[in-house]
């Protein structure tokens, strides 16, 4: 990939204002923050709608953010869409975990393009019967991994494409937060009834994004794995909060580990952290016959790269390294998720974070949870649909 290359990658797109999409938000907490913040950014969109079953919760929310006209009188996701007169071109998914699949399944069965919160789903069946929805419906459907669009992660991608590691055998991948249980926005996160996964699938689904995307996403065979609470059940951690009793309520994994199988004969080694006596568990590498990269961790893991990769290969029979330097993102990572799936609707195109690739991240994150669950190694069957 040459300089132009590059240059014709990061070309801001003109958007045509001319043509508003209506758009609706179901769930209005923390992370529908970031939705509304890079939807007003956008020039071709009109707020219609909120819903969130805190009564009062969606008036509240549109108001803090001064968006007005924005109806939000309706007890659930599905007075909302079933109000034909909003005539919703999209909506945002932000709510819990436990309560993407079923409003997901609802938009698209009503004819509705759906940005969906991460992770998919909890279980590998939810994600399954999303799936047939978004089939069934002919709408976009797209996952909210916006790591995905970072030059960075393209990089990867692009050598990993290019031949230069070889055949690939061999991943370590992963991340962590030293301390770092997402308790600040309450318990949303840490309890089983909303929840349904911790670290594996709040922060573990980008982590396995990073090399899945970049290898072409091959079909998971086996599983081994494992996930521990040792710290969110600790009511020490909660001392500088002063919620020990969070303790109590905390019902997910905060730590996870796993030993994948995928097709081709590659192997994944896979750990991930909410909290742990460590800096982090590794850097990620790519191991493959004629190369391997690495790709530096971060101090509390987010879904980006930590620092310059290393690519380290042969020369005239020589070994040696290259750097590849950052690659800066000409626009913020979240505008060019909304943006990308906005483009989508407008020019009839594809989901930019495809669910067909997304399902094989569900199923190794099922896998993990039953697997650990079991206490031994499983197999991974995803449905054909």
């Amino acid at each position: 990939m040459g300089l132009d290359d590059f240059k014709e990658n990061q070309e801001v797109k003109v958007v045509d204002a001319s043509k508003k999409l209506r758009i609706g938000i179901i769930g209005c907490g923390w992370i529908a923050e970031a939705h509304i913040k890079s939807y007003l950014r956008q020039p071709d969109v009109e707020i219609v709608a909120g819903a969130d079953l805190v009564p009062g919760k969606a008036k509240a929310f549109f108001e803090k953010w001064g968006v007005e006209g924005v109806k939000t009188d309706y007890a659930s996701h599905k007075e909302m869409l079933d109000d034909k007169s909003l005539k919703l071109d999209a909506v945002s998914i932000c709510t819990y975990n436990r309560q993407h699949a079923i409003p997901a399944i609802y938009a698209l069965e009503k004819g509705v393009n759906v940005l969906l919160e991460k992770p998919f789903t909890v279980t590998l069946e939810e994600a399954v019967e999303v799936v047939k929805a978004e089939k069934k419906s002919g709408k976009i459907l797209s996952i909210g991994f916006q790591p995905r669009m970072d030059e960075n992660m393209k990089m990867i991608k692009r050598i990993v494409e290019s031949g230069e590691l070889g055949q690939v055998y061999y991943i370590q991948t992963g991340g962590g937060r030293r301390r770092g249980i997402p308790t600040p926005y309450g318990t949303t996160f840490i309890e089983d009834k909303t929840a349904g996964l911790g670290a594996l699938g709040d922060i573990g689904c980008y982590s396995l994004d990073m090399v899945l995307n970049a290898i072409g996403y091959p079909k998971p065979l086996t599983v081994s794995g494992y996930k521990s609470s040792f710290f969110g059940t600790d009511p020490n951690y909660y001392k500088k909060i002063g919620h020990p009793e969070y303790a109590k309520l905390f019902g997910v994994d905060d730590f996870a580990a796993a030993f994948i199988r995928l097709e081709g004969g590659i192997i994944l080694d896979f750990r991930i952290a909410w909290a742990m006596n460590l800096d982090t568990p590794g850097d990620t590498i790519i191991m493959g016959t004629k190369g391997s990269l690495r790709i530096p961790s971060t101090e509390c893991w987010n879904g980006s790269v930590g620092g310059a990769m290393t690519l380290y290969h042969e020369v005239c029979g020589e070994q040696t390294q290259t750097e590849i330097p950052i690659l800066k993102t000409k626009e913020g990572l979240f505008d060019l998720k909304i943006r990308t799936f906005l483009d989508a609707i407008k020019e009839n195109g594809t989901a930019p974070v495809p669910s067909s690739q997304i399902l094989i991240n569900q199923a190794i994150i099922d896998g993990i949870a039953k697997s650990a669950e079991c206490g031994r190694e499983i197999e991974i069957k995803i449905p054909e649909i």
